[in-house]
């Protein structure tokens, strides 16, 4: 069985948003409240971490304190990466491994250069930083992961689609984040998943993030089973809401929450 923790559903900005009293901003309600976009994946013997964003710290507080086996990078904006520094304390474990496409690599070498030096100075991050590309699999620990390519815009980012070892086929999780588009050539692999996550920025049209009703369409026409919204600026609205218009197995993810794939 996987477990997944949503660290953050929040968009860039977060929500509230910094200065902002709007109507979502202003809820009293926790679920209302979205640091950057993070998961945490597990089984009983590994952990992966989907992104690392600048909020990274206040997440990982509410966790056990053991070992990262492996981060998945879904590409280089700093909403996405920018808490690398952060993991400092995981390395007592020993190297943490990231996982990163060609651009997102060279983004954390520009954004972290001292963590890549000939000589480092003593106490920066000690990180393994492996470049992967769409299709080529991977395994961390006893979770098999395949990277899939979507776009964000007109930037090329990646999707996973993760499945323990062993598990059947369609004990799939989907992970999504800022797709505003795929080609038809990708959609296979996010079809069919026990569980999807997928980022749904608002209501309104955006020029690199989908939609409400986009993310919709996209999470039936790969069939998935059950569906979670994620990456949602304030413009979204309130959660419970929003929830209550979407079908029982399309609703927003909240900070905090638990699913299982099993």
């Amino acid at each position: 069985m996987m477990k997944l923790t949503f660290l953050g559903t929040g968009t860039s900005c977060g929500v509230p948003t910094i200065g902002c009293q709007c109507y979502t901003c202003s809820s009293t309600d926790a679920k209302d409240k979205r640091l950057r976009c993070s998961a945490l994946l597990e089984t009983e013997t590994t952990r992966v971490l989907i992104d690392c964003g600048p909020d990274f710290r206040q997440q990982i507080m509410n966790q056990p304190f053991r070992r990262i086996d492996g981060i998945l990078i879904t590409h280089a904006h700093y909403d996405h990466m920018g808490g690398m520094d952060d993991i400092r304390p995981y390395c007592q474990f020993g190297e943490i491994n990231v996982y990163a496409d060609p651009l997102a690599r060279k983004g954390m070498l520009e954004m972290l250069p001292y963590c890549f030096a000939e000589h480092r100075y003593p106490g920066v991050p000690a990180i393994q930083l492996h470049e992967i590309h769409p299709h080529e699999p991977l395994r961390i620990g006893d979770v098999d992961i395949v990277p899939f390519q979507v776009m964000h815009h007109d930037l090329p980012i990646l999707g996973f689609r993760i499945r323990q070892v062993g598990a059947g086929e369609h004990e799939t999780l989907v992970y999504i984040t800022d797709m505003k588009t795929i080609d038809d050539t990708e959609l296979d692999y996010a079809r069919g998943a026990d569980v999807l996550i997928v980022n749904a920025l608002r209501q309104k049209p955006h020029h690199s993030h989908q939609t409400v009703d986009e993310a919709v369409d996209f999470a039936r026409l790969v069939e998935a089973r059950q569906t979670w919204l994620i990456h949602s600026s304030h413009d979204i609205g309130r959660h419970a809401e929003v929830n209550a218009q979407l079908p029982p197995d399309i609703q927003m993810a909240y900070d905090g929450q638990e699913i299982e794939i099993k």
